[in-house]
């Protein structure tokens, strides 16, 4: 039997996203780590760059509900194309 854990990351709110960015200057780029395995940044994680944010409709089964995104995609580089 595989082991397997309860993961539940406490999600943040646009108060709290504000509060935290409350001191930065206006051109500052903000940098999104995102975790190689759940629950686990120190493992390895990915660096993106925010690229957008706007508010997403999803139908999860019990109604639409709206949530706000944030988008992120590679940071600026040069990459080999994914011809796939």
């Amino acid at each position: 039997m595989t082991d397997t854990f309860e993961h539940a990351p406490q999600v943040w709110t646009a108060g709290r996203l504000r509060s935290v960015l409350a001191g930065l200057a206006d051109d500052t780029p903000i940098h999104v780590g995102v975790a190689d395995a759940p629950g686990n940044l120190e493992s390895g994680y990915g660096e993106f760059v925010l690229v957008d944010a706007e508010p997403v409709e999803l139908n999860l089964g019990n109604g639409p509900e709206v949530q706000f995104t944030l988008f992120a995609d590679a940071k600026a580089g040069v990459y080999y194309l994914d011809v796939d």
